[in-house]
């Protein structure tokens, strides 16, 4: 009993430190978003805007193309932090990278969320779709989500 505990303890604390594992698909990333990332020609990416304020994003429905590059601009014009959250979204396809305002530059193979600042806040997201469907985005402040702070992302 007495070494059965630490052990039951140690293996306790390394599933905490490892987090959950993923165990459905819908719960993975792309896996060979690097490879996608790479083929894709940036010379004809698109770009589409988003701007935030407190009445929620404009425009609040995005479309894009699977297998197209892409550059997201979120733009924040109003007084209060916002996010751009779209779990699902952010799982179906292959990211480049993060640029916040000409400033930083955030290699990182996959995102959560997006927090953009308030007063005049911008962060550019480069990347490529990859799996089709429809996926919600929200902001998760406060209430922001129930005053309007949400939309909708279709990859076609």
């Amino acid at each position: 009993m007495k070494r059965t505990l630490p052990a039951i303890l140690a293996t306790a604390l390394l599933s905490f430190a490892l987090g959950p594992t993923p165990s459905l698909a819908a719960e993975a990333y792309v896996e060979n978003a690097d490879e996608i990332v790479k083929q894709a020609d940036w010379n004809a990416m698109e770009t589409i805007s988003v701007v935030f304020d407190e009445n929620g994003y404009s425009p609040d429905v995005l479309r894009f193309k699977a297998g197209t590059p892409y550059k997201l601009a979120l733009h924040n014009k109003g007084d209060k932090h916002h996010y751009f959250t779209a779990p699902a979204f952010f799982r179906s396809i292959a990211t480049r990278k993060a640029m916040v305002d000409g400033q930083a530059e955030i290699k990182a193979p996959y995102f959560k969320a997006i927090e953009v600042l308030k007063e005049g806040g911008r962060i550019d997201l480069y990347f490529v779709p990859v799996v089709r469907g429809s996926f919600e985005v929200y902001c998760t402040i406060d209430d922001h989500r129930e005053k309007g702070m949400e939309g909708q992302i279709v990859i076609e």
